[in-house]
């Protein structure tokens, strides 16, 4: 059985390859601040990408992109502020928060998703 970090990782790196598809540059992964995260940061034409990857193996719960919910977005938000603070020194730089849903081994990536997701 694996731990939940392992299969984060799986699905992180599925996320990933799509992004690298699409033709993002990855610029980090797993970047912290305290106790949140931000999965994904790329960038593509000039806009960083804050991207959050979520997986269920299956929707009893819901879908996986529901679990980005408000107080998950607000973290985010905070963690992505800093990152813009501290490794671009600016705040002022076009970004936009995706989530990539992964359900089973089913890829949606959702781009603006906040403004999507309540």
């Amino acid at each position: 059985m694996q731990n939940n970090r392992t299969v984060g990782s799986k699905y992180e790196q599925m996320a990933v390859n799509e992004l690298k598809r699409k033709g993002y540059e990855i610029l980090e992964r797993n970047y912290r601040l305290h106790r949140s995260e931000i999965d994904i940061i790329a960038s593509k034409d000039g806009v960083i990408v804050f991207v959050e990857v979520k997986y269920r193996i299956n929707n009893a719960k819901g879908e996986p992109y529901e679990a980005v919910d408000y107080y998950k977005q607000k973290a985010i938000s905070r963690v992505a502020e800093h990152y813009l603070a501290v490794k671009v020194h600016s705040i002022e730089v076009p970004c936009r928060f995706d989530v990539i849903s992964i359900l089973d081994d089913r890829l949606e990536h959702i781009e603006n998703a906040f403004d999507h997701i309540r």
